[in-house]
């Protein structure tokens, strides 16, 4: 039997109906906030990954589902979704055209890596991008809007800030940073090893637990801000304090991509084990120029639709719609004639078998129907349908001009 590959799952019956709530809850506060719906390709060129996430991240590194198409072009399947967006931003000449450009997106990203509860090789995001306001402002609407979604799903989590500062003071952090590495460079993973001459914060993203703890002892980039990045940073935490938003400092955050400067965020959850991230984002102002478009400024973030499948708080089902049956065989044309009148106005299923009223009433509280609709030979002398009120359990039989 052919099964699906291994971190690549179906998503099916309870589980789409999470996942469906989730996108329609997403998709109303992204519109809420005036955000707009994009969709890029599942297939891009690698070249496009290489320049944006880096390739000294593991992401270009060691997971993507990366080819040789038949036009010998170099393509993948792409790992992440803020690339893409910004490659349709310069590629629609939007950058040129100025203004403040707000998206949102969802669907499936791929990735080689271990697969592991909430995290698969085949995994769907959340994701927002704001082109063109380069304030912090902008920088807490994105935590805002995450912190948003999180509560109307229910979800409990910590809120983990740093800044990366900019090109002012990362050049003198980054010798220290290569100072204390060297220093304990006997110590440390040979990934931390290869970071360490390609991009040396990096490493401060390690895994590895012995890494970590000698990183706890790092120069902190927090302390080494300009006066610009500092300000930036204290005006997002009162920005934060005053909208009620508790957040935690973490010097030690990186994210795992190369494109972000100045604010990075993380919200994590302690109720899914050790990969507690659910969601994440922060500043790019430097990828559109990256990718050879006008310098704009930039922020995002993006959510892990699997992981929070795992925490959603789902409101009790309600029945809804109708079931509409017959009781014998002449019955089934007018009952299929019948379901597709009423789907007009409302949501209605039937079957094609005639059964007694018992099996029915089954079938329609197997579809949380709200109604329970039969036809019979009487009823159809009658003109007449017999309708079940399954939440009040009341019973009607009613004309069907009137159904």
């Amino acid at each position: 039997m052919i099964q699906s590959l291994r971190g690549m799952n179906d998503i099916l019956s309870e589980d789409y109906e999470r996942f469906t709530y989730f996108i329609n809850l997403a998709t109303n506060v992204a519109q809420r906030y005036g955000f707009h719906f994009i969709e890029t390709p599942l297939l891009e060129e690698t070249a496009l990954f290489k320049r944006s996430v880096g390739e000294s991240s593991d992401i270009v590194g060691k997971e993507m589902y990366q080819f040789i198409d038949k036009g010998e072009n170099d393509v993948c399947l792409r790992p992440e979704g803020t690339a893409g967006v910004v490659r349709a931003f310069v590629q629609k000449k939007l950058d040129k055209a100025g203004g403040i450009h707000r998206f949102f997106y969802h669907g499936p990203m791929f990735r080689y890596e271990r697969p592991q509860k909430g995290r698969l090789r085949q995994f769907h995001q959340f994701g927002v991008e704001s082109f063109g306001v380069d304030s912090v402002y902008e920088d807490a609407t994105m935590i805002m809007m995450v912190a948003d979604i999180l509560k109307a799903c229910g979800i409990g989590y910590r809120l983990q800030l740093n800044s990366l500062g900019d090109s002012n003071c990362m050049p003198d952090y980054r010798k220290n940073l290569i100072n204390f590495i060297e220093s304990v460079e006997d110590e440390i993973c040979e990934d931390c090893k290869r970071r360490k001459l390609t991009n040396p914060i990096r490493v401060l993203d390690c895994k590895n637990e012995k890494c970590q703890n000698l990183y706890a002892k790092a120069p902190k980039l927090i302390n080494s801000l300009c006066s610009s990045c500092e300000s930036d940073f204290n005006k997002l935490k009162k920005i934060l304090t005053d909208s009620n938003i508790a957040y935690e400092i973490n010097s030690n955050l990186v994210r795992g991509l190369d494109y972000y400067s100045k604010t990075a965020f993380e919200f994590v959850s302690d109720d899914i084990g050790s990969q507690s991230a659910i969601a994440g984002g922060g500043r790019y102002d430097k990828l559109v120029e990256f990718l050879d478009g006008r310098p704009t400024p930039a922020v995002g973030f993006a959510m892990g639709i699997e992981r929070l499948m795992e925490l959603i708080v789902m409101p009790q089902a309600k029945r809804d719609g109708y079931y509409i049956g017959a009781m014998d065989e002449e019955a089934v044309d007018l009952v299929v004639s019948l379901t597709h009148s009423k789907r007009n106005t409302d949501k209605a299923t039937c079957d094609f078998k005639a059964k007694n009223l018992k099996n029915h009433l089954k079938s329609a509280d197997k579809v949380s129907a709200k109604y329970c609709c039969v036809i019979g030979t009487n009823e159809i002398k009658d003109a007449t349908i017999w309708v079940k009120d399954l939440e009040s359990k009341s019973e009607n039989v009613i004309l069907l001009k009137d159904f």
